[in-house]
């Protein structure tokens, strides 16, 4: 089995996740025979999310390929982040990185198992930086898939939910309920035949259980596919 390299802390609530489901899936799927070796290098956040807000992109993939260079260091040979926002600068953390090995791309992943399941009309909830920037919308749109996003001032709320909430574990009934008139709004709107959970905390709050349209869940694509490698 390859060992598994992520590179978490943002937020430290994704991460408990990634680690956690990595665990016990693999488990399971070798019948409680093996479990993985997983290395974490943890960034800090309020310095990654500080890049980010101020769109020093160059400061925060210096910051994150000198992460992903200390997991292959350690004999990982599946790495991945575990954050959407941070893949705003994947391209370049990959090239700084000069690492051997592919680092596993969220939106990549997302963009196949959109297209596998037919779908033309998407819709894209997340940070405010994965909403309005492209990084998680060009492997769809290449793929010949529509992305369509919330409102300005539903984009804004998304994220201060995200941001004020659910990176720190908090889950409200009445944000579920904002959640889930937004995306009711953006099927009318857009006619979007699903919707993609493009933040790791997302799947915190929203499940297949309590939306109406089919959850794209980025977490859950993105584990799969780790797995899938690793073993």
């Amino acid at each position: 089995m390859r060992k598994i390299g992520l590179v978490g802390g943002t937020g430290p609530e994704s991460t408990l996740m990634y680690y956690k489901e990595l665990n016990s899936r693999i488990d399971n799927l070798t019948g409680e025979k093996a479990m993985p070796d997983i290395a974490i290098e943890s960034v800090n956040f309020r310095r990654a999310w500080e890049y980010v807000c101020n769109k020093d992109y160059e400061a925060l993939s210096d910051y994150l390929a000198e992460k992903v260079k200390c997991l292959e260091a350690s004999g990982c040979e599946v790495i991945s982040l575990t954050a959407v926002t941070m893949h705003i600068v994947f391209d370049e953390i990959v090239r700084k990185s000069d690492t051997k090995l592919s680092l596993v791309s969220i939106p990549k992943t997302v963009a196949e198992e959109t297209v596998k399941r037919g779908i033309k009309k998407i819709g894209l909830l997340g940070t405010i930086f994965t909403m309005e920037e492209d990084y998680m919308k060009k492997d769809l749109l290449e793929a010949g898939v529509e992305v369509f996003v919330p409102d300005k001032s539903e984009r804004e709320l998304i994220a201060k939910r995200i941001f004020e909430e659910l990176e720190k574990g908090i889950v409200n009934e009445s944000t579920l309920a904002e959640f889930v008139q937004i995306i009711n709004k953006m099927k009318e709107r857009n006619g979007i035949e699903g919707i993609i959970l493009g933040c790791t905390e997302l799947p915190l709050i929203l499940n297949q259980n309590n939306c109406l349209l089919p959850c794209l869940d980025a977490v859950e694509i993105h584990i799969k596919k780790l797995i899938e490698l690793a073993l």
